[in-house]
């Protein structure tokens, strides 16, 4: 590491809120699926700013599009109507078959809607403000209050009790623990279709039409976070579309402005005639011009580059890879995930194999102590894969021979 990037890690550690711990690099631009730091050094990247960066870097006409709205007009509050919101809506109702949408600032801020959303309609039915929420364990929707009390992870939430109250947890994949939970005052059970953080872990389509079928016989609401696994990371649009059951809310950010910040939570338009109202919700930022230039573009991308045909391809190979891997090795325990939300567990902690692979130029991530997360931009092809492969390799053939 040169003395100039040291220097800059210094100035960020006495500056920055120490809520991070970041790896010792400081990245500056980026070029397809490649970072590159302030050194000059390349790596293959394969977290995509955490499932975020799904067109690659330098994507030139999703670069154009924004420097155009930028020369237009950046923010006009939601007093008002801007044409990048309006285009950005209704592509978006149409690759989720829902009917409205409320444009946030991140994945948290959709979670907080989302919830807001469930209370608003049950307490329309029966003017009651006890309602009560079904979340999963090892669950994770965000770091503010409403999001974290919704996270299924004590750890994550004991020094910020008490939360919002009146939230359950049950299991994914579960049903009967989901069932023993609901009463007369639950308004909605909420889950990611693909757990992220919380370890890989897709929902089962056993489970999802159980869910689904509960939620109709109680007018209770089905609620899909799909902030990291929707956006087209499943080879669907969005994961729950692989199972044909619908959600009435579910929540999405991330790779849907592919770098912009901007989430969005939709819902039917049952749902959004029995619910939030004028003055019920709102935001300074959300669905700004900026924003949902972004969203429109990245739309329209990734149609025109048919990227969900791409990832079943590349998803597919990233699989076998993983598995042949994960045959080599008998500390990998584990290959789970769908398409390009892939994950590794390991039955050891695996920071240091990550430290590894950041060292020979190849940027990975966990989820939890003991998995590798695999989240690379959509646009990846197999010769990313086979090189990716070949680094984690040398990087866990070097991490067992040290612990013979």
């Amino acid at each position: 590491m040169s003395a100039e990037m040291q220097n800059y890690i210094d100035e960020a550690e006495k500056a920055l809120l120490h809520t991070y711990n970041r790896y010792q690099v400081v990245f500056d631009r980026g070029e397809g699926v490649y970072l590159y730091d302030m050194d000059g050094k390349k790596y293959l990247d394969f977290v995509a700013g955490i499932a975020v960066f799904a067109l690659g870097y330098r994507n030139e006409a999703y670069n154009d599009a924004l420097k155009n709205q930028i020369d237009k007009i950046i923010h006009t509050s939601n007093y008002y109507y801007n044409l990048p919101a309006i285009e950005a809506a209704k592509k978006i109702k149409e690759i989720s078959g829902m009917d409205r949408v409320f444009f946030t600032n991140s994945g948290a801020e959709a979670v907080e809607g989302a919830i807001k959303t469930a209370r608003k309609y049950a307490y329309l039915k029966d003017g009651c403000t006890d309602h009560e929420i079904i979340a999963m364990n090892h669950s994770f929707h965000g770091r503010t209050m409403g999001a974290l009390s919704v996270t299924g992870n004590p750890h994550y939430r004991e020094a910020f009790e008490p939360m919002i109250g009146n939230i359950k947890f049950a299991d994914l994949n579960d049903f009967d623990s989901v069932a023993a939970q609901v009463t007369d005052k639950t308004c909605a059970v909420m889950f990611e279709t693909v757990q992220g953080e919380g370890g890989i872990h897709p929902a089962s389509e056993a489970f999802m039409k159980k869910v689904r079928a509960l939620c109709d016989e109680r007018d209770i609401l089905m609620i899909l976070d799909e902030i990291q696994c929707g956006m087209g990371r499943t080879g669907r649009m969005f994961a729950w579309q692989r199972y044909g059951v619908k959600p009435d809310v579910m929540t999405t950010a991330k790779a849907l402005g592919c770098g912009v910040p901007v989430g969005a939570f939709l819902m039917t338009e049952k749902v959004g005639a029995n619910s939030l109202a004028a003055g019920d919700h709102g935001t300074t930022y959300g669905g700004n011009p900026l924003a949902c230039a972004a969203v429109s573009k990245v739309i329209d991308l990734f149609q025109e580059q048919d990227v969900l045909a791409h990832v079943n391809r590349v998803g597919g190979y990233l699989e076998e890879r993983l598995n042949d891997l994960a045959g080599e090795f008998s500390c990998i325990k584990e290959r789970r995930g769908v398409g390009l939300l892939q994950g590794l567990a390991f039955d050891r902690p695996v920071g240091d194999i990550i430290k590894r692979a950041m060292d020979k130029g190849l940027v990975l991530i966990n989820a939890g102590t003991d998995i590798i997360r695999f989240v690379p931009p959509l646009i990846i092809e197999e010769k990313h894969v086979d090189d990716m492969i070949q680094i984690l390799r040398e990087c866990v053939a070097e991490a067992e021979g040290e612990r013979q």
